[in-house]
């Protein structure tokens, strides 16, 4: 059993630290981990703190939490570092939807491609590699495991510049595969197998067995009974191309124009709504709510774990054990039709 010091870069986030927090107590394996959690913020870092001080008590589990101000600090010595920034803050990212929109140009997320995601990653790339360079010389062998957007950029520009080995990690496949268990009616794991391959934000399903049946043959049937009402993008696309886009339609449309355009009324004809700046801080008042529920008393903390992958991981490293899971690692062939070196979107292997 294995009991690293694992560092979150990010920790003041009321949307990622309570649920990375809850699942890594709930790994059996990790008892008796470290959990630094590093923010700017010394307000939200407080309160993740006590937050995570309560998910402890209540998971009868052995771990140290602590917070710190302090980058430096907080990677002395870390083995897993997890990063979920955004540079700049809703703030920036208001730039980056609100100026294109003024010249037409429509973005349902606006934190991957066109100018939203350049901006971005323009923002989030050098701050980023300042970091994974501070892990060069603190700690080494950690292993930087990153959530932030852009995904592919980022992770390119630390494992081109860097020797720090990192991993991409995005729930957005796994959405579509239960999309896909309800379609084929799978209660099962073991019925339901997909092959993908691609980039974050546009992984495709190259494909599906299910049952020991030919899964791509069974959803164009589905199709043709049903038409595209359930994931009009990726369906549309499904029928062009024959293979599925693997993530949610508001990330896929923004790769392809004709989605998001004036004649397509920004998207809301292919069931595609633009994400604001408002919508997105309705989100987080949420989120702050939930949270000072948990610490008041008012909201109770289940120890359970989310479907999020990043404990699974740390633990498969950790302890030797074997995991597959959906990866954002550079291309050594993965998929033989991009750059090697580029950070393309597959099923790997951890252990």
């Amino acid at each position: 059993m294995a009991n690293p010091k694992i560092v979150l870069i990010g920790g003041g986030s009321y949307a990622w630290t309570p649920t990375i927090v809850r699942d890594i107590v709930t790994m059996q394996d990790l008892e008796g981990s470290t959990i630094t959690l590093h923010d700017m913020d010394a307000k939200s870092l407080d309160v993740m703190l006590s937050l995570g001080r309560k998910m402890i008590e209540r998971s009868g589990r052995t771990f140290m939490v602590e917070a710190t101000t302090d980058r430096r600090r907080a990677l002395q010595d870390a083995e897993f570092v997890i990063l979920t920034i955004s540079t700049g803050g809703l703030e920036a990212m208001r730039h980056d939807l609100e100026i294109p929109l003024r010249h037409g140009i429509y973005q349902s997320v606006g934190d991957t491609v066109g100018p939203g995601g350049i901006s971005r990653g323009l923002r989030n790339i050098p701050v980023v590699v300042g970091m994974a360079r501070d892990m060069e010389e603190l700690c080494a062998d950690a292993w930087f495991i990153n959530y932030s957007n852009p995904m592919s950029t980022i992770c390119r520009a630390v494992t081109k510049v860097t020797r720090m080995r990192t991993i991409g990690l995005c729930h957005g496949l796994n959405e579509v595969i239960w999309m896909l268990k309800d379609i084929f009616n799978v209660e099962h794991d073991g019925e339901l197998h997909v092959r993908a391959a691609g980039i974050n934000h546009l992984p495709w399903i190259i494909g599906i067995t299910v049952r020991g049946e030919d899964g791509l043959r069974l959803l164009r049937e589905y199709v043709e009974r049903n038409g595209v009402s359930i994931s009009p993008v990726k369906m549309e696309l499904f029928k062009a191309f024959g293979s599925l886009p693997g993530t949610g339609d508001r990330h896929v449309a923004e790769f392809f124009s004709h989605f998001l355009t004036k004649d397509a009324d920004a998207g809301l004809k292919y069931g595609v709504r633009l994400t604001t700046i408002e919508d997105r801080q309705r989100s987080r008042a949420r989120d702050f709510e939930r949270v000072n529920g948990m610490l008041s008393g008012d909201v109770a903390i289940e120890i359970a774990r989310s479907e999020e992958s990043v404990s699974r991981i740390i633990s498969a490293i950790a302890n030797g054990r074997r995991e597959i899971d959906v990866l954002n690692l550079p291309n050594e062939g993965q998929v033989y039709n991009l750059p090697r070196d580029a950070i393309v979107e597959t099923y790997g292997v951890v252990g």
